[in-house]
């Protein structure tokens, strides 16, 4: 097979009149790429996530855009075919070539592929790619089958499109149009791989931890050209040594291949254990073994296990992952598009947020189902990295119709996908859609759908419930599939906690983020709390409406806040915990602050209740534009403070203040292979060090297992709540717990010396603390924009020390380093 890109020579016009005059003649256009992003290299809109621009840009929902470029196909041989292959069309597209139409489109989760062998003379013919409004296009579709429920009242719906192009609650409202994947011609004879299924399996009898006994089973198909009298040899490779083939017969397109792999070294999950992996190759010769090769496929694989114990108990259905026959608690992060204008996100880029996410621990990621099947980039750097993936199918958080035509798109996307994706390693679980059937049970979807006939209008139920678990055991067997997030194994209540995943949002939308620790889910898959982006990224993109500085209710801040009352949710869970500062420095500090220590409280109690809780995944990791939201880093990669939080709740060995049945406890949580045994050693202090009570407690903690320490009664309580601190120490372990929240604490509010020391890279901040400091935290981005940080949030008990790094090209004076807005501490928030 011969592939040539075909990346250059294209330009974009818009067909609208409407549209302005400079955009209605031919522009330059990169493909892969967008309209917006090819009308931001021309320098003819203003960028949409600078300030207020997002507006500005609404005009080009209802136009229409052509892509053109010249393109002369040499003639076809004999018994050669030409075809020309889009991998992705954002979105509802007619292309033509030379004025033949070669095919419509309306779903950007799907490749196409055109027989242009006719067309192949050596004439040069323009390729035209007409993409319509998909405004428009799913307008024209709510009205033809019926309004249904989303959470914004756009159409999103009813097109398949990437969701969040049409907004959410943490992302711009763009309606993206493009060539936004790759294009190609091939051309081939004889017969090309039309697909590849591997089922890689391991025989897990006996203790494996390294080597096991694996087999791949290839189901490959094939697609011939010109006469089908041609037998053909498939030839499977895994790595150097192991190989099977297969004759296929004249007439015949299909083969089963297996291939045995006595000793294949077994993949883990980042924290159990090496991640090898073995190159996969198919290979299609004409005739026989000295024929020529036809076609090649390539991939790399990984032997391991994947399953999801929802075995009953006592408590209710469980939701558990296990691979390779191991129980593994899952510390999860959400994932949406890295940005909004996918064709900007790189591999190096992935490999950066993916980096982040492993060094806070993480060894999850969700791609959650209002986004897009992501690239085999980060579906390989997860492979590498030992991140499991659970991917959600692309239904989000609203009412699908089941009619056609988005009926056989879902399922050809749904077919599609689990074909392309299935080879990686990373990935362990399919789940059917964010949101839908709990939608559907709680937010009023029921009164919505009825019809004036007593009838309902459809609402995706069937592809949660019979399409894409049908699909997911006739394509990819060796994978658990789940109908949605949340959703129960037993079809109960979708949300409840005691049974399969669960969703936490009343945290966050009514109640304190303490409410956190009155339930223990089985496994929670969402759950989050805001803060702004670092001060950096918002100094740079979200400037103020008019003189002075920026403010919270400024508009054009509030433009960057799209979360429903964003900022009063802000303000009311600040209340009980830090107070809510007047000066916008001090909120900013106080809601990045507040956005940590509430995720980890929630991360921490749900460990503490491991094998019972299996899992959290917070929402969410990453942003798609600058935007206060629930991510741990920000649209310009930089590390919130929550991020830090992340790390120390996830770490492999914790120890977390608890309650169990009314009694302050210890959990110490040991998510490593080796026991964890020693001496707990508590001290009860006053925020200057004086100590009041101390005892110890003998700790033996198997692998992978947490015991719950009760607290003896001289250091679970204190003479004066509001002047007391309990510091807690396990080896290189620690925690400082504070009797009443900051707010109510009698803290110095300004509690460290700092030094600050220039050294090759940067800076050391070395503080001392000359009282309790609570919540210690150097925004490094404040002195420099490639200024970061090497740890954040740091507690410290009266005569502590720590150490902070900063890296930086910087090399201004040293003097900011150690005072606010730098550094920071939750103490100085007491000044108010």
């Amino acid at each position: 097979m011969r592939t040539d890109p075909l990346h250059d020579a294209w330009t974009v016009t818009a067909l609208a009149a409407t549209a302005p005059t400079a955009v209605r003649s031919p522009l330059p256009a990169q493909v892969p790429g967008s309209v917006h992003t090819d009308l931001l290299a021309a320098g003819i809109i203003p960028d949409p996530y600078l300030d207020a621009n997002e507006a500005e840009l609404r005009w080009m929902f209802g136009v229409d855009w052509q892509y053109r470029r010249p393109l002369a196909l040499r003639p076809a041989v004999l018994g050669e075919r030409v075809e020309l292959v889009f991998d992705g069309l954002d979105t509802v597209a007619t292309v033509t070539l030379g004025g033949a139409e070669l095919g419509r489109t309306a779903n950007m989760h799907r490749s196409y592929r055109f027989d242009v062998t006719t067309l192949a003379d050596g004439i040069e013919r323009d390729l035209v790619v007409e993409l319509a409004s998909v405004t428009t296009y799913a307008n024209e579709q709510r009205d033809r089958l019926g309004n249904r429920p989303s959470p914004y009242g756009t159409p999103f719906q009813f097109v398949r499109k990437m969701a969040c192009s049409f907004g959410w609650d943490w992302g711009p409202d763009l309606r993206t149009a493009g060539i936004w994947k790759g294009v190609r011609v091939e051309r081939w004879h004889t017969a090309r791989i039309a697909q590849v299924r591997p089922l890689v399996t391991v025989d897990l009898d006996g203790e494996h931890t390294t080597i096991a006994p694996g087999r791949v089973e290839a189901h490959i198909e094939l697609e011939r050209a010109g006469t089908a009298d041609t037998p053909l040899l498939v030839v499977v490779e895994v790595g150097r040594n192991h190989r099977s083939t297969a004759i296929v017969g004249p007439g015949e397109t299909t083969a089963v291949v297996v291939v045995d792999v006595p000793d294949a070294p077994m993949w883990w999950p980042a924290g159990y254990g090496d991640q090898p992996l073995a190159d996969l190759t198919v290979t299609v010769i004409d005739g026989a073994l000295g024929g020529k090769p036809l076609d090649l496929w390539e991939r790399r694989i990984g032997f391991r296990s994947v399953a999801v114990d929802t075995s009953e108990d006592e408590f209710g259905s469980a939701f558990t992952v296990v691979v390779n026959g191991r129980p593994v608690f899952v510390k999860g992060v959400n994932w949406i598009p890295d940005d909004h204008f996918l064709t900007r996100i790189t591999r190096e880029r992935l490999a950066g947020r993916l980096d982040q996410a492993l060094a806070a621990h993480v060894n999850l990621v969700r791609i959650w189902g209002g986004g897009v099947y992501e690239s085999e980039d980060f579906y390989s750097l997860c492979d590498e990295r030992g991140l499991l993936v659970w991917q959600d199918f692309l239904l989000a958080c609203a009412a699908y119709p089941e009619e056609e035509p988005l009926r056989s798109e879902i399922e050809a996307e749904a077919r599609e996908n689990i074909v392309r994706l299935m080879p990686h390693p990373s990935l362990v679980v399919w789940n059917g859609g964010n949101e839908n059937l709990w939608g559907h049970e709680d937010w009023g979807w029921k009164f919505f759908l009825r019809q004036p006939d007593g009838t309902s209008l459809s609402w995706g139920e069937h592809y949660a419930r019979e399409l894409f678990p049908r699909l997911v055991r006739e394509l990819d067997p060796t994978r658990p599939y789940t109908d949605n997030s949340p959703s129960s194994p037993d079809r109960v209540h979708p949300n409840d906690p005691d049974r399969g995943t669960h969703h936490q949002w009343e945290v966050w939308n009514r109640v304190d983020y303490t409410v956190y620790r009155s339930e223990v889910p089985r496994f929670c898959s969402e759950f989050g709390f805001q803060g702004p982006p670092n001060w950096r990224t918002l100094d740079d993109w979200v400037h103020p409406s008019g003189p002075g500085p920026l403010t919270k209710s400024d508009p054009v801040f509030l433009v960057h806040q799209k979360a429903e009352d964003g900022n009063g949710k802000l303000d009311r869970g600040m209340v009980p915990h830090l107070g809510v500062p007047d000066d916008f420095t001090d909120w900013h500090w106080a809601a990045q602050l507040n956005q940590a220590r509430a995720v980890a409280y929630g991360i921490e109690h749900y460990r503490s209740w491991w094998p019972r809780t299996a899992g959290s995944i917070i929402w969410q990791l990453n942003d798609c534009w600058p935007v206060t939201s629930w991510s741990a880093i920000d649209s310009e990669q930089r590390l919130k403070p929550l991020w830090f939080a992340l790390r120390d709740a996830y770490a492999p060995r914790l120890l977390t203040v608890v309650e169990r049945a009314g009694v302050l406890s210890v959990a110490v949580v040991n998510d490593t292979d080796e026991p964890l045994e020693g001496a707990l050693v508590l001290s009860r202090q006053k925020f200057d060090g004086a100590v009041l009570a101390d005892a110890s407690l003998p700790v033996a903690v198997g692998p992978r297992a947490v015991q719950v320490l009760a607290l003896p009664g001289e250091v679970a309580s204190a003479d004066d709540d509001r002047r007391e601190t309990l510091i807690g120490a396990l080896g290189e372990l620690s925690f400082v717990h504070l009797f009443v929240e900051v707010v109510d604490a009698d803290l110095d509010p300004a509690p460290l010396d700092a030094q600050v020391v220039r050294i090759d890279g940067g800076y050391r901040v070395d503080v001392t603390a000359r009282s309790l400091a609570i919540a210690i935290h150097l925004h490094a981005d404040r002195i420099a924009a490639d200024a970061t940080v090497d740890r954040g949030l740091v507690n410290l008990p009266a005569g502590g020390t720590a150490s902070f790094v900063v890296t930086t090209g910087w090399s201004g004076a040293t003097v900011d380093l150690a005072a606010p807005p730098v550094l920071r501490t939750a103490n100085d928030l007491t000044t108010r």
